[in-house]
């Protein structure tokens, strides 16, 4: 069996501030595979973000990966060289941010950026390159394309900007992307082609994919796989379609239940009791005992990972029935 694209391995990216040690990713594990799509869900501050900047080596002080392997086509990101990683870094893997300005710069055309994306990577002409770029804007329902590439950041809508900083991100068809709630300023008609397109670059190119959300709706139709994270650690992973008809975390389960249906037309939603504890003072045993309306006093020890199904694994001592 071939080995999968990219491999966390017990990853724990800490936070060093004056007043502790904010364990932002504790010990996750996960495997991806050629043109698989991970979902990484959960609520804010559960570590998703930190996780997918931990992947590209973009994690800024006081943070940094104390530990834990990240394995890409068998080699270690964390150990490689920096002029390498940033070589790789938009060419074979690629990141789209949920605030786009943090990826657009303001005082360049939207097609110069673009090109140069494209002319950092490969040998290309310009004539070439901007015709790449008219594809990619076209893919991503960006209107009058020839247009908006003359156009300068500030002079596009939010919505707009987002479209661009994912089609940046897919223009040079990387192997991996990792995608922080890239929809979420966009209306639920261009979000529903965002996904279209990258369900279909996944399976055409065989790009993986890592999708940042707390969404899970939106990862019902568009994920392969589920991991939902808390207080840093994965606390649940298996198939999307068994993850959402059988949740065996009490967490997993409150996230499902949270979401509006149709059949509840009226009623008021169903929430998580209590608050996602401080990283820097994280109650003994499982993070979520506070919160859980099943937590035994057991709870309070440490959390084995198990393995209730195949291909699912859990951390929980007293799972849904």
């Amino acid at each position: 069996m071939s080995a999968p694209l990219l491999a966390l391995d017990e990853v724990r990216t800490w936070f060093f501030t004056r007043q502790g040690v904010a364990k932002a990713v504790d010990g996750v594990s996960f495997s991806l595979e050629q043109g698989e799509i991970l979902g990484l869900a959960g609520e804010s501050g559960s570590g998703k973000s930190v996780t997918g900047l931990s992947i590209l080596g973009l994690v800024d002080p006081p943070g940094r990966v104390v530990c834990g392997r990240i394995l890409f086509r068998g080699e270690d990101l964390l150990r490689m060289e920096a002029e390498r990683l940033r070589r790789l870094r938009g060419d074979r893997l690629a990141m789209v941010f949920q605030d786009p300005m943090m990826t657009l710069n303001p005082v360049l055309r939207v097609d110069t950026q673009m090109i140069e994306t494209l002319a950092a990577h490969r040998t290309i002409g310009r004539s070439d390159a901007q015709q790449l770029a008219l594809e990619a804007l076209r893919r991503v329902g960006i209107p009058a394309p020839e247009q908006r590439l003359r156009s300068y950041p500030h002079q596009l809508s939010g919505g707009m900007r987002q479209r661009v900083a994912i089609a940046i991100a897919l223009i040079n068809q990387p192997d991996l992307v990792i995608a922080d709630e890239p929809t979420t300023a966009l209306d639920v008609t261009i979000q529903a082609q965002i996904l279209h397109e990258v369900r279909k670059l996944c399976r055409d190119s065989g790009t993986a994919l890592v999708w940042i959300t707390h969404d899970l709706a939106v990862l019902a139709g568009l994920a392969d796989r589920i991991a939902v994270m808390y207080a840093g650690r994965v606390v649940e992973s298996g198939p999307t379609d068994a993850m959402l008809e059988r949740a065996h975390h009490p967490y997993t389960a409150g996230l499902i239940a949270s979401l509006p249906s149709r059949n509840r037309r009226g009623e008021r939603l169903t929430q998580i009791p209590g608050m996602a504890p401080a990283l820097i003072d994280l109650p003994p045993g499982c993070p979520f005992r506070p919160r859980c309306p099943r937590a035994l006093e057991r709870c309070r020890g440490e959390i084995p990972l198990s393995a209730p199904e195949p291909a699912r694994t859990l951390r929980c001592l007293n799972p849904m029935p």
